[in-house]
């Protein structure tokens, strides 16, 4: 009996979740579990079902796996920026914590493995190459689908002034995080909601989020999903 019902959750869990998530994961495409992805993925159908306005925004895509997922939720016609450096990450800063510096050490000295033993992302040659092609293999033509891949720092080119309904925010360290709260934070929606992907992994982007956040609770909800979504208050 114990049997039959695990074989019940297993076959009810692939029939709930979207084949897409399925596939960024078999692919090793991203770190989120499949619980953080169909997260995601509820957010961005929830924003089109209820019509909220605003632009999508990524920030740190590794190999693209939530972007894919994101994309394939929104509508076709609605702007989906996705921001990375496509290539090694940035140095932390003071404001990290020892966990951060240690973590960047390994990477920097070529000892990081990437997603379940696979090459880390960051050693890839040319990585805005590998995201596009992983894109196309999933059935999302960027320029169609209204998708936008910004190479560069955070400070470079997250510059838009645009209303947000949704940012998923993957930036690591202290510094990249702050600047994405600066930029997008004031243009996030009512019902808008921004996605923080390491506020429990690292010191550094939970710093930065507690800095942020102090004292605007009459503006901003903290909501415990697989991760931290940050809901502007209607």
């Amino acid at each position: 009996m114990t049997n039959l019902f695990a074989s019940m959750g297993r076959i009810r869990s692939k029939l709930f979740t979207p084949a897409v998530i399925r596939s960024v994961r078999r692919e090793r495409l991203t770190y989120l579990t499949e619980a953080a992805l169909i997260d995601l993925h509820k957010r961005v159908a929830a924003l089109e079902r209820d019509r909220v306005p605003g632009v999508l925004i990524e920030a740190g895509c590794a190999l693209g796996g939530s972007a894919i997922v994101i994309a394939t939720a929104k509508a076709r016609e609605r702007p989906f920026f996705v921001h990375d450096v496509f290539g090694m990450i940035p140095p932390p800063s003071e404001e990290d914590g020892a966990d951060v510096h240690e973590r960047y050490e390994k990477i920097r000295n070529g000892q990081s493995a990437g997603i379940k033993g696979e090459k880390y992302y960051g050693y890839e040659e040319d990585l805005v190459g590998k995201v596009t092609g992983n894109f196309a293999r999933h059935g999302v033509a960027l320029a169609d689908r209204n998708v936008h891949l910004m190479r560069g720092l955070f400070e470079d080119t997250i510059l838009g002034d645009e209303p947000v309904a949704l940012a998923h925010i993957d930036g690591d360290w202290y510094n990249s995080v702050k600047v994405c709260l600066d930029r997008i934070a004031p243009r996030l929606v009512p019902g808008g909601v921004l996605v923080i992907d390491d506020y429990d992994a690292w010191s550094g982007c939970r710093k930065a989020v507690d800095e942020w956040f102090a004292g605007k609770d009459d503006r901003f909800e903290f909501v415990r999903r697989e991760r931290l979504h940050i809901e502007r208050r209607q």
